[in-house]
């Protein structure tokens, strides 16, 4: 039974190891320019043509490593966060909590901006971090008067309009040329990212995540119930504060370079559950990273080539091929119940 399971974790990240490899190619050589496969080992072995470099090199890597590291990010905050509440729709976007960011990050941008200054990824991802904060306080107080999970869900999507109206009120009275960026940040999307970008989101995700992984044990212990968890030793109080800190970080981080990005955080945990018949901790974290990784760049190859020039919603892809997930999750759960 036990090498049978291993069997199958073993051939589960293979196939997610080689669909990332697979993606990874496929997003450097397509896009509004072609490359060829010899085009790109030119440019790694550093005698390729100048503009075919800059393309690769400036553009198209550090956004398809963007969609590889927040994609992943997103997916594990999705997890933490069916973890904390016992609901497999919970998530970042429907709860509000990237509204809440994105709100917070809309205000930073356009104070700083409208006084003609730079904001750093700092700036961003603690504006990000604050709003996340905000919004999961909203649902925690929520959460204590609201005792049938659909309402809290129901709360947090009401939650996460008002910020957005909130958004649309403050971008109103905004400078217009800080309305584009802003809009085309708002819509979510992994273009416009810097190596720079990649290297803060990336130690800031990593270091996340490795705290995430060191609390496998007691995440496996909760999911079994407050009292097992408390009779293993756990602090329940600790450990929700913990939880609630690493999977807004997660969210905020994504937010502030990328924007709001939908469905990501609900469906993909769904999937990688499926995929591995487990819910693990010790395995489905790093699965739900790199599962969220290829998603991500899978949606982000969508909207760059199907109508380029022109760029479409990264949000838009990820609904288009995660609320068919989380629309089948919810009535097999139905299903179930009436079973």
């Amino acid at each position: 039974m036990k090498r049978d399971r291993r069997l199958r974790y073993g051939i589960a990240f293979t196939v997610l190891a080689i669909l990332l490899i697979i993606l990874l190619t496929v997003n450097i050589k397509y896009g509004s320019v072609d490359m060829t496969v010899k085009d790109i080992m030119e440019v790694f072995a550093g005698k390729g043509d100048i503009t075919v470099s800059r393309i690769i090199m400036d553009i198209r890597l550090p956004r398809v490593m963007a969609a590889l590291v927040l994609g992943g990010a997103l997916s594990v905050s999705g997890y933490l966060l069916q973890t904390f509440f016992g609901n497999p729709i919970a998530g970042p976007f429907v709860l509000g909590i990237s509204s809440g960011a994105k709100l917070t990050v809309s205000v930073a941008m356009i104070v700083f901006l409208g006084q003609g200054m730079a904001v750093s990824s700092a700036t961003l991802i603690i504006s990000a971090f604050v709003g996340a904060m905000l919004s999961m306080g909203f649902i925690l107080l929520v959460s204590g008067r609201v005792k049938k999970m659909s309402m809290l869900v129901i709360c947090g999507v009401m939650i996460g309009y008002i910020c957005s109206a909130i958004t649309d009120f403050i971008v109103t009275f905004a400078d217009d040329s800080n309305i584009v960026n802003l809009h085309n940040w708002s819509m979510g999307s992994f273009s416009g990212i810097s190596w720079e970008n990649v290297k803060t989101m990336s130690i800031v995700i990593f270091i996340t995540l490795a705290c995430t992984f060191m609390m496998s044990k007691p995440i496996s212990a909760y999911q079994l119930g407050e009292t097992y968890a408390k009779n293993m030793g756990v602090n329940i109080k600790r450990f929700r504060i913990l939880l609630i800190l690493l999977s807004s970080i997660l969210s905020a981080v994504v937010t502030a370079f990328a924007g709001p990005i939908s469905f990501v955080g609900i469906a993909v945990p769904h999937l990688i559950k499926r995929m591995f018949k487990t819910a693990k901790p010790i395995i489905i974290i790093p699965a739900c990273f790199l599962g969220g990784a290829a998603f991500c760049m899978f949606c982000d190859l969508i909207a760059r080539t199907v109508f380029a020039p022109t760029e479409m919603s990264i949000s838009s892809i990820t609904a288009i091929f995660g609320a068919p997930v989380v629309i089948k999750m919810m009535v097999n759960r139905q299903e179930d119940k009436n079973a």
